[in-house]
């Protein structure tokens, strides 16, 4: 059985789709972009900046499952220009304990909804 997970503290889908779905004890996570779900607004003064956003919708869509970064085990981040792959590895890297960090993918992208520069999934088990 699944169940949607919805908070206001990350963006609204834009689209057929939910910020989250839990089916039994997986979280699975739609991409986030750095939207700030406040204002509606777009957060990409910087590649940093713009991670650290998608990161905390990410973050108040594990805390609306009762979960944290600790219950994630794979992450699947897409970035526009892999030249900013260590901006955004170290800003990742503060939301998780290294020797329990999930597995994880990263891709360069052509482009990405409203032209951000980096969007990230996650699948997290309680």
């Amino acid at each position: 059985m699944k169940k949607i997970i919805k908070t206001n503290k990350a963006p609204a889908p834009v689209g057929p789709y939910n910020q989250a779905v839990l089916s039994g004890n997986t979280l699975y996570t739609s991409g986030q972009i750095a939207i700030n779900s406040a204002t509606g607004e777009l957060v990409n003064s910087s590649i940093e900046v713009e991670t650290k956003q998608v990161l905390e919708n990410l973050k108040a869509l594990l805390n609306e499952a009762n979960m944290t970064f600790e219950n994630v085990i794979k992450t699947t981040i897409f970035v526009k220009n892999m030249n900013d792959f260590a901006k955004i590895n170290t800003v990742y890297g503060s939301y998780f304990n290294t020797e329990t960090a999930p597995a994880r993918e990263t891709v360069e992208v052509g482009n990405l909804p409203l032209f951000v520069n980096i969007e990230i999934s996650m699948i997290a088990i309680k």
